[in-house]
């Protein structure tokens, strides 16, 4: 009978540790969150998903009266910050901000040491911001229509500029050529700044940018619209007609940032993230700072957020074959 005993007494106190275990993670998990959380974005300060996680941030440190301390760690085309968020600790004290570069990448790059899918707890997509097809005002195009006319017209003739090889801007310009079957030389650039000055210069012909960067030069009328690349319009240019509507059905790119945790984050705090960042966005001053650059506001749950990032990388793996893009 003794011997009985002993012999079960191991699987009874590997029963009671794993409910000891269980037990405080669920305090921990109601407590949390008790120490400062830091918040790694895979990009310099200053751009939008900077500005977008201080937003989120601050408002989390109000609401539960810990820090949110958000750090830049750019480099390797986003690679950098994302593979230290995906080996940080579990434990709710680190957030990412994965953003469209976290689909292109594993198709860009030959070898990533994080797989954007597996080793992170996805919470939520805050916003998509669309980009915007825009030309020099010499070149007589006056819609999208317009300029797949031209160039089927003049192949190999027209220029459009990106922000660099791989770079959403240049895939999407890609996505473009391939949907209306018309052929435009590729001009790469080291950002959006140069590529903006020589587009309003007239040193090329098209651009596919962001609209929260091109949206200034189209008020002042140095560039002209063509297009936003949104499947629906976007409120901040209303009249501005989209690519699907235009012909191209489907044709949706842009920008997107959320928030996501690394793997095995318990299931209790994602969901306490979700709900708080999620009543963040809605708020009015949180909304009214980023919807200006046209912004459409998400907060989708976790399992549509992961499965969105699954669909991107689908999709931007087939652009990145055809345009041959590669960064090794």
């Amino acid at each position: 009978m003794s011997n009985k005993l002993n012999r079960r007494t191991p699987r009874w106190i590997a029963c009671a540790g794993a409910g000891l275990m269980l037990v405080a993670m669920s305090a921990g998990a109601q407590q949390y969150p008790t120490k400062t959380i830091r918040f790694i974005v895979p990009y310099t300060p200053g751009g939008g998903a900077d500005i977008l996680a201080r937003a989120v941030g601050a408002r989390l440190t109000e609401a539960w009266g810990q820090s949110v301390v958000v750090e830049n760690r750019p480099g390797a085309g986003t690679n950098l910050g994302s593979e230290i968020a995906a080996r940080s600790a579990p434990d709710g004290y680190t957030l990412f901000m994965p953003t469209i570069a976290n689909a292109i990448n594993p198709t860009l790059y030959g070898k990533l040491t994080y797989d954007p899918v597996k080793d992170f707890a996805h919470i939520t997509n805050l916003a998509k911001v669309p980009g915007m097809v825009v030309v020099h005002p010499s070149v007589p195009v006056k819609s999208a229509k317009e300029l797949i006319a031209l160039a089927k017209k003049h192949p190999d003739q027209l220029r459009h500029g990106s922000t660099g090889i791989g770079s959403p801007h240049h895939l999407a310009g890609e996505l473009f050529k391939t949907m209306a079957g018309v052929k435009m030389i590729h001009v790469p650039y080291k950002g959006a700044s140069p590529a903006l000055v020589d587009v309003a210069a007239g040193h090329i012909e098209v651009y596919f940018g962001a609209m929260v960067s091109v949206l200034p030069h189209v008020k002042s009328g140095r560039l002209r619209p063509l297009a936003v690349t949104s499947i629906k319009r976007a409120a901040v240019v209303p009249d501005l007609p989209t690519l699907d509507e235009q012909g191209l059905k489907g044709f949706e790119t842009g920008s997107w940032f959320g928030v996501s945790a690394p793997a095995g984050t318990p299931r209790e705090i994602i969901t306490k993230l979700h709900a708080e960042i999620v009543r963040i966005i809605k708020m009015p001053e949180v909304t009214n700072r980023i919807a200006s650059d046209g912004a459409d506001f998400v907060g989708n749950t976790p399992e549509q957020f992961t499965e969105f990032i699954r669909t991107e990388i689908v999709k931007w793996g087939k652009v990145v074959k055809i345009s041959g893009a590669k960064v090794d």
